[in-house]
């Protein structure tokens, strides 16, 4: 079976803030979940940049 739209659920792309300045190839991104309703801004998770090696700041992308 096919999964349903939980409604306010919505699937975002987070996406490395600090790999673009290091001009290093690649790119360090993650997919994740967030509900709409509680969380209307974009959000920022620190995530573990497998390139640089180190945690960085990801910021939600459209």
């Amino acid at each position: 079976m096919a999964k349903k739209s939980k409604g306010n659920r919505i699937q975002v792309i987070l996406e490395c803030t600090e790999h673009k300045e290091t001009g290093v190839p690649g790119t360090s991104r993650y997919i994740t979940m967030k509900n709409r309703k509680n969380t209307p801004d974009r959000i920022e998770l620190k995530k573990y940049n497998p390139i640089l090696k180190k945690y960085t700041v990801h910021k939600e992308i459209k």
